[in-house]
């Protein structure tokens, strides 16, 4: 195994065994294929492998799996083997295994390690660790974390202040893209006030909410006036901006007062932005509590408006439709739409299909698919193997999926599976 090609591989899902196949192997019962490909370079298989081990108190078994990973140096590997000690009591350990790797520098294995020493009682230690490195915007958030269970915090408050100064971020080239700005420290600086119990303070560092945060101003803005109950004042800061709409919308609904959620949305003399941000979150609010038709009304009259046919809001649009019974309105609607636009590209033809299933017209829909000029693509296989397979017709659907292997290896391993063909649906996806 090479480090480089572990990571590729689990960064992009490629060429082999994605964490959702996993679980799929194992619900269908072939616990066997999953051990052996986690001994044979598959990280997905050899990590959910060892949360099972170690939930069933076989850590030394876990840890063993995780072994060749480890020793290639991949410091998810690490991280995770390093997780797994210190759950099992072996704190030391695990901190002599994470060491091995920050010394090398790397920012990843600092922050976990100044955590680890903090979790353990060292945070002294941890917070010592991560202090030369205030200037990495990534390792500030680990030492701001560090600080807290230290009792550094107003080590760190001092040099964050420094860092807020206007003038302090270098402009130059050759400035590390990681120094973090005046706005990130003024972010992690409310952060430890808050936890200081400074709220008026942490709510001036972050007015206006600064945009280039770590965790969003605007959000941790919303965020710390709904823990500390300052709602009318979330209220006021909501009139135009979304992230705290949202917050204070679920913040009523988590209270049980809908129409008070359902008000934030509707707000009139709202921005043509906040209306459209608005009326996607109200719908989806409206769906949660089973008003799905004034929720197909709202996304309708937001579609229907200039430009507002979308692509990603017909879909919702139509998966509404269906989802309440009414798929033939759906149908009508696209019929609507492509005389409106004079023309109707697959994006929008593909929301037919299941709505044609819906109605009972599954094999009309299958030939409108093959017929469409762009039906012998890779994504009108994809759509025609899953009108094939909810009707049962799987192999039929594999078929179809095997003259694009190469573009939907996913699909074509999930319906594999149901048909027991589980060493092809492996070779599936290590190929492509």
């Amino acid at each position: 195994m090479d480090a480089a090609d572990l990571d590729r591989r689990f960064r992009s899902y490629s060429r082999c065994i994605p964490p959702h196949l996993v679980t799929r192997l194992l619900e269908l019962g072939h616990a066997e294929e999953v051990a052996f490909q986690a001994g044979h370079g598959e990280w997905f298989c050899a990590w959910e492998l060892a949360q099972r081990l170690a939930g069933e108190g076989r850590r030394g078994e876990a840890r063993k799996l995780l072994d060749p990973y480890v020793a290639t140096g991949w410091w998810t590997a690490v991280e995770a083997a390093a997780g797994l000690l210190e759950a099992g009591g072996r704190a030391d350990e695990a901190i002599a295994l994470a060491r091995t790797h920050a010394e090398d520098g790397g920012r990843e294995a600092l922050a976990f390690l100044g955590r680890l020493l903090a979790r353990q009682g060292r945070g002294a230690e941890g917070f010592a660790l991560l202090l030369p490195h205030v200037g990495d915007a990534f390792l500030a958030i680990a030492l701001v974390d560090v600080a807290g269970i230290a009792g550094r915090d107003e080590e760190v408050a001092a040099l964050l202040t420094d860092r807020m100064e206007p003038g302090h971020r270098c402009e130059d080239p050759a400035c590390r893209r990681s120094d973090p700005s005046p706005a990130w420290a003024a972010s992690l600086l409310a952060t430890v006030r808050e936890r200081q119990g400074r709220v008026d303070d942490a709510l001036a560092l972050l007015r206006p909410g600064p945009t280039d945060s770590p965790v969003h101003g605007h959000e941790q803005l919303a965020g710390l006036l709904v823990r500390s109950g300052r709602i009318e004042e979330l209220r006021a800061y909501a009139e135009e901006l979304g992230n705290p709409a949202r917050r204070l919308a679920e913040l009523l609904e988590e209270r049980g007062d809908l129409e008070g959620a359902i008000a934030v949305y509707r707000r009139p003399g709202a921005s043509e932005d906040f209306r459209r941000f608005g009326a996607v979150q109200l719908a989806a609010l409206l769906e949660r509590h089973g008003r799905g038709g004034e929720a197909i009304e709202v996304l309708r009259v937001l579609a229907d408006a200039p430009l507002g046919a979308e692509d990603w809001l017909v879909r919702r649009l139509c998966t509404l439709y269906a989802d309440q019974g009414r798929a033939e309105e759906g149908l009508a609607y696209l019929d609507e739409l492509k005389s409106r636009r004079g023309e109707e590209d697959w994006d929008f033809f593909e929301m037919r299909l299941p709505l044609l299933a819906a109605c009972g017209r599954r094999e009309e829909a299958l030939a409108l698919a093959r017929a469409h000029p762009e039906g012998d693509t890779w994504y009108g296989a994809s759509s025609i193997a899953l009108l094939l397979a909810d009707a049962g017709r799987v192999e039929e659907a594999v078929t179809v999926l095997e003259a694009h292997a190469c573009d939907n290896p996913s699909d074509l391993a999930e319906h594999l599976l149901t048909l027991g063909r589980v060493k092809e649906a492996v070779a599936v996806r290590q190929r492509h």
